[in-house]
This record gives structure tokens, C-alpha cells and sequence, in this order.
């Protein structure tokens, strides 16, 4: 026969359960969510990851365009929720030299991939990473990480988790607004070592 208290402590472990996952699905802004002056910017590292077509990719054929770069999966309840705006960002903002480009960290690869960007509608190209793309960027610790390069190649703006898609917006259409400055071959990414 089972207590009262075992009851009750199973209750307590149900509730602080349920807490936690409240906490892990709301909106959450990191310290590195505003835009970073232009100083302090590092560029962004270049990779060379695989679209559903075999298309190699590199970041470095986006310089020029502001770019959302989401590394997420099909897995990740939040990645899911923030794909809607994703998807309205290609949109509405695509004619003015924006792109979302989705690092998928998924290990099945494409047979996972390729039916959920076919049932969510996913109209920005999507790549497969793995850890050593996201040791690039200093490690990718939780799903979504986003990043938000400028349109010189650096990150002005970086979130960790579910971020509020105002908080997203805000910092496109700021980068929209800035010209791309002269290419400075000198300047190089550290992400590797060490994330800003």
C-alpha cells in the first residue's frame, strides 16, 4: 500500500516538473541579444555544409546580406514555435538583402529534415551541421542558438533559447538600415576559442 506521503511526494516531483518545463518554453532574452557595436563585432566563421540538394554551402556567399543564422532541429519544441517567424522574416525582408539560413543539428540527416521543412513549410535554405559547426561558433549549448550577422559577415547579435520574435525583428531591421562598410581582410573570428 502506498503512504500519503509518497503521494505527495510524488506531486512535489509533478510539480516542479511541470515548472521547469514552463521556465525552458518561455521567451528568453540572453545577454547577448541587443546589437553589439560595430567595434566589438567579430566575424562570423565560414563553414561549408550540404543543402537537401548536395549543394555546398558557405557562409561567406552571403556577404552583403544581413543573415539569420538558426541552429536548430526537428526535436526542439521551441525551434518549432520560432520557424512561423523565421519563414515571415524570408518573407517580408528577403527583397531587401536579408536570408535566414537554418543550421539543422539533427542526427538522422535529411530523412528527418526533409519532411518536416515539407509539412512546416519552410521557404529559407536549410543545411546539416553537426559539432564540429557548432564548435565554430563556440560551442552550440542549447537549441535554437541564433545568430545575426551584419552585412560585413560579423555578429551583431546573438540569442541563446527561445528568443521574443520582436527581439529578432528589432535587430534586422536595424542591420537592414546600415550599408555594408569596406571588406577588412584583416579581421578574423575567435568564435572558436571564445563566444561574445
Amino acid at each position: 500500500m502506498t503512504s500519503p506521503r509518497s503521494y505527495l511526494r510524488l506531486a512535489g516531483i509533478a510539480a516542479v516538473a511541470v515548472i521547469l518545463g514552463v521556465i525552458a518554453y518561455l521567451p528568453r532574452k540572453t545577454d547577448h541579444s541587443s546589437l553589439k557595436d560595430e567595434s566589438k563585432r567579430q566575424v562570423a566563421p565560414d563553414f561549408a555544409l550540404k543543402d537537401a540538394h548536395g549543394n555546398v554551402v558557405h557562409l561567406a556567399d552571403y556577404r552583403g546580406k544581413v543573415v539569420l543564422l538558426d541552429f536548430w532541429a526537428t526535436w526542439c519544441g521551441p525551434c518549432g514555435e520560432e520557424i512561423p517567424w523565421l519563414t515571415d522574416f524570408q518573407r517580408k525582408y528577403k527583397d531587401r538583402g536579408f536570408e535566414v539560413l537554418g543550421i539543422s543539428m539533427d542526427d538522422d540527416g535529411w530523412k528527418e529534415i526533409n519532411p518536416f521543412v515539407a509539412l512546416k513549410k519552410i521557404n529559407y535554405r536549410i543545411v546539416l551541421g553537426d559539432d564540429k559547426t557548432g564548435d565554430l561558433y563556440g560551442g552550440i549549448e542549447a537549441l535554437p542558438t541564433t545568430f545575426v550577422i551584419d552585412r560585413n559577415g560579423r555578429v551583431a547579435s546573438h540569442f541563446v533559447g527561445l528568443a521574443a520574435r520582436k527581439d529578432f525583428q528589432n535587430a534586422i531591421e536595424t542591420l537592414l538600415e546600415t550599408r555594408a562598410g569596406p571588406a577588412d581582410l584583416s579581421a578574423r573570428s575567435d568564435y572558436s576559442r571564445r563566444a561574445d
